[in-house]
């Protein structure tokens, strides 16, 4: 219906993405077709689904990253002039009118993709889409890396289109936007549909039965008891600088404990994950079990004697190799251990993958299959799997479940848990806060580079991480008096 906004909901490998790439005309259907307003459609193509009204905005951007933001806006037909030429002042002018009427006036067309933060990419992906002025607008994840204010701009530029008449397909794994902008809700599992109704008539913990089918919502594994640990840090930090961005933090991460960095996007989170695995040059003193160590690449971080593994912020861009099997993504970072004089002992490897693709219950297909092939969900839990086959001691985890459904969280949560106990670290970021409060032992609230609060024991909850996290300075200081108190009771 025009102007309806329709939200898609259902676990990583439901179907949803499927019918995605069938209405962008990137897959074609081996049965069936689709009607756009009353008319039969054949999307063969993206052109074809492009001439229909359709435009899609990916959770996996599709913008190129060695170009500009204007030549991004201008794929895949520029304006020409007469002899073939592409007008570029005329073309410049009207991108910057564009993002200007979309509140995006502060990013220059002229930046290159690579040098925007990843919420900036997935509003440029959001500006493209809407750019051609599309009868159809499909939303893939569009809020897996916004948040806050980010949310809210959403949020307007759906209702604009909806009084446009602009109809949009909304996918998301975040019940809250779900409420907050769609009218009706459709559900898949297991590529099946499953129910299509008003949002109205159909309450929470209804719906999340509908998308996995009985087995539940959000399950947070059992956690110890909060206390002080006084054992010593396996990795320290003295006064971490990075750019400008992260400015003099100090911590320690304990064997067994899960360590969360709460954050808005671009308070220095970010810059501490990459400087703890040696992918930015940082300034103070990183320590090892007590021993000064130097970062300088990853390769650094892999060592042995320091194993330190990262779940990167973008799974398909910083972890995978989409076009390898699971097998060689998962033994890549510790192949030498199956390796002798130059050939790779294969049996021995595959049997070593398929245990750890086993304790994450990936489909054992991911041994030969190409890992672009496999859902979201699927997909980070290689980049975990990664991890544990290279037998990391200390996990940094940035953003871990952006964009999976809920049961794939659930396996990873437990999965968080099981390592703290076995004597794993874990350096964890997330983007939400329910998970920084019922999975964490201590929590670093970041604010423009610094640590805005230290909450450990009752002092961690979502109240007190979102007042840090918002630079409250009384909600900061309350937190801080309630973790000193704790730690003197």
């Amino acid at each position: 219906m025009a102007g309806d906004t329709h939200a898609l909901l259902g676990e990583n490998g439901a179907g949803k993405s499927t019918l995605v790439k069938l209405l962008s005309g990137l897959v074609r259907p081996t049965t069936g077709g689709f009607d756009i307003f009353g008319e039969r459609a054949d999307l063969h193509s993206p052109a074809a689904s492009h001439r229909c009204g359709i435009r899609t905005a990916f959770q996996e951007l599709s913008l190129v990253r060695d170009l500009s933001v204007l030549d991004n806006m201008l794929l895949p037909t520029p304006p020409r002039g007469p002899l073939g030429l592409i007008r570029r002042a005329e073309a410049r002018r009207t991108v910057e009118e564009h993002l200007d009427a979309l509140g995006l006036s502060a990013i220059d067309p002229r930046s290159e993709i690579r040098d925007l933060d990843l919420n900036e990419r997935q509003k440029i992906e959001i500006a493209r889409a809407l750019f051609r002025k599309p009868r159809i607008l499909l939303l893939d994840e569009p809020t897996s890396t916004l948040s806050g204010s980010d949310i809210d701009w959403l949020g307007t530029i759906i209702a604009r289109g909806k009084a446009q008449g602009v109809t949009t397909v909304f996918i998301s794994h975040r019940m809250r936007e779900v409420r907050a902008f769609c009218d009706r809700v459709t559900v898949l599992r297991g590529g099946k549909h499953i129910a299509t109704r008003p949002l109205s008539d159909v309450g929470d913990e209804e719906l999340i039965g509908l998308i996995a089918g009985g087995s539940g919502g959000h399950s947070f594994p059992p956690r110890p008891p909060r206390s002080r640990l006084s054992e010593e840090p396996v990795l320290a930090a003295t006064e971490l600088s990075v750019g400008n961005r992260l400015d003099g933090l100090s911590f320690g991460l304990r064997r067994g404990e899960i360590l969360g960095v709460a954050g808005l996007q671009g308070m220095g989170q970010l810059e501490l994950f990459s400087a703890l695995f040696g992918t930015a040059e940082s300034r103070g003193e990183i320590r090892i079990d007590g021993r000064p160590v130097s970062l300088t690449s990853p390769r650094d971080a892999l060592d042995a004697r320091i194993g330190i593994g990262l779940v990167p912020e973008d799974r398909k861009t910083e972890a995978l190799f989409l076009k390898l099997d699971g097998r060689r993504n998962i033994s890549l970072p510790a192949i030498e251990r199956y390796s002798r004089f130059g050939f790779v002992d294969r049996k021995r490897e595959e049997t070593a993958v398929a245990r750890v693709m086993a304790r994450l219950n990936v489909q054992m297909r991911a041994l030969w299959t190409p890992v672009k092939a496999f859902s979201g969900g699927n997909q980070q839990k290689i980049a975990v799997a990664k991890w544990l086959f290279a037998e990391s001691r200390i996990l940094l985890l940035f953003d871990p479940t952006r964009g999976i459904d809920v049961g794939t969280k659930n396996e990873i949560y437990a999965l968080m848990r099981e390592f703290a106990a076995a004597g794993g670290s874990i350096l964890f970021h997330s983007t939400e806060t329910a998970e920084l409060d019922h999975l964490c032992d201590r929590v670093i609230a970041l604010y423009r580079g610094k640590a805005a609060a230290r909450l450990e024991g009752d002092a961690i909850t979502e109240d007190a991480i979102l007042r840090a996290m918002l630079g409250s300075e009384a909600g900061a200081l309350a937190a801080q008096q309630v973790s000193t108190l704790e730690a003197l009771s």
